[in-house]
């Protein structure tokens, strides 16, 4: 039954509203639905979007048009030799900083070398993942289990434990306070496929309003970006380009300032068939009474799913508030999705989602989706608790540490060759092989811990 649930997860993350990956933008109704589309709206709207963007066009092809003539009739001039840019190699994940207006380089973290043996953690597929069809990003998918849990954020409270609201952690199940790159990289097991994936991951955690944590039986990344060899990365920025080893940020909400949030995270709720979805929603207080157990009793799940960052601005591994040295791309008036001019080179961005079994407790019933929120949400200002919203301030934090050729693989197989790659697969033949089972996971409801102490992965 679990595979044909996180087979419907995946499915509901295909269909979500990520960072647009059309050419022009006009993407109102996909391409793959045109033909089946009864939405009036939406078809007309597209059609004035593509005249708008048809005017641009020609302009430009006049212009440029006109610019080659006047080459034509000029004499020749000698070409300049190349200079490097530093930009971050594709695929390496060793990537070097361009230097743009003498800026010094930001350093890089040397490559540590995985201290397991590499190839017990590959399995051989059944196949080499076929070419995307409808899309023009590659992608790689897996799945992970839930991790610890506890008052840790290495990013925002480094060597502080206990100082965070709480949080539910997956990836490295070493990930704590006290947390680095090379700590990351040489200590912890790992819940999203195993140690050759020590990346951490963390989000506010789920509590049911009766004093409890409610952990989520999985989480879906979904890794994805244009091909380096895509003429659009050239548009869409400098260049495209691999995670820099040692990269880590903060999305979606920002807990210090209060801006506008990022990633376009939402809330669903849907069942083990993928037939039936609630669709999406800004916060769990917005869905909280559509999402209760099936007619019949059927398992519904509800899924917290947000987007990272898919810009880069080349130098910084980290920022002061761990958002500006990252950013998201953006269509322009002209229809173009760019990146912004400070974060010009395009990484593989990953939408993220956490997916909580509602159990059996009818919809507005204590303990039902109705009581449960985020522990986020309830922030201290001026000394006193604010409740906000429930969900409102969903947020995520990465801090990258693949092994360095098993990110090189899934990068350079699975992306820049645009394949569709799943569960795992790195698109060479081979697949990350699971270090846990779900049922090694402990329990999905826990006390909430008292502040400080970090209950583990595997209670």
């Amino acid at each position: 039954m679990i595979r044909f649930a996180i087979a419907a997860a995946l499915a509901l993350l295909l269909a979500a509203p990520a960072v647009p990956q059309t050419i022009t933008g006009c993407s109102s109704v996909p391409v793959n639905r045109i033909e089946t589309s009864t939405d009036r709206t939406k078809l007309a709207a597209d059609i004035a979007c593509l005249e708008r963007v048809k005017v641009s066009a020609t302009n430009s092809i006049a212009r440029r048009q006109s610019r080659l003539t006047k080459l034509d009739a000029a004499p020749a001039t000698p070409k300049p030799p190349a200079v490097p840019t530093g930009a971050p190699a594709a695929g390496s994940g060793d990537a070097v900083e361009p230097e743009p207006d003498g800026a010094s380089p930001t350093k890089i973290p040397a490559p540590i070398a995985s201290n397991i043996d590499v190839a017990a953690w590959l399995t051989p597929g059944d196949r080499i993942p076929p070419k995307e069809l409808y899309d023009v990003v590659g992608s790689f998918r897996f799945i992970c289990l839930p991790g610890q849990v506890g008052s840790d954020d290495p990013i925002v409270f480094p060597g502080q434990p206990g100082k965070s609201h709480l949080h539910q952690f997956f990836g490295n199940t070493g990930a704590n306070a006290r947390s680095t790159y090379a700590s990351l990289r040489t200590t912890g097991d790992s819940t999203c496929g195993n140690q050759l994936n020590r990346s951490a991951y963390w989000i506010p955690a789920m509590l049911d309003g009766l004093g409890f944590v409610r952990r989520p039986d999985y989480v879906s990344i979904y890794y994805k970006r244009r091909p380096d060899t895509d003429p659009l990365c050239k548009v869409q920025g400098i260049a495209c380009v691999a995670l820099p080893r040692g990269l880590r940020f903060i999305f979606g909400y920002d807990m210090v300032s209060g801006k506008q949030k990022t990633g376009a995270g939402y809330f669903n709720c849907s069942d083990d068939s993928g037939m039936w979805s609630t669709g999406h929603h800004a916060d769990i207080a917005s869905i909280a009474m559509k999402c209760g157990p099936g007619p019949n009793g059927e398992r519904r799940r509800l899924g917290a799913i947000i987007t990272a960052p898919d810009c880069w601005d080349g130098k910084r591994l980290d920022s002061p508030n761990h958002r500006d040295h990252v950013a998201y791309a953006s269509y322009g008036m002209d229809g173009v999705l760019r990146c912004p001019a400070a974060n010009p080179y395009i990484i593989p961005t990953f939408t993220l989602g956490a997916w909580y079994d509602v159990g059996t407790i009818a919809a507005g019933q204590p303990g039902s989706v109705a009581t449960w929120s985020l522990s986020s949400d309830d922030m201290t200002m001026d000394g006193k608790v604010v409740r906000m919203t429930a969900g409102s301030t969903l947020h995520a934090d990465w801090d990258g540490a693949w092994d360095d050729t098993v990110m090189a693989a899934w990068t350079d197989n699975c992306i820049n060759k645009l394949l569709n790659c799943n569960g795992g697969e790195l698109g060479n033949g081979m697949v990350l092989k699971p270090q846990f089972a779900a049922a090694d996971m402990g329990p999905k409801l826990m006390p909430i811990p008292a502040r400080g102490q970090m209950i583990p992965a595997r209670p």
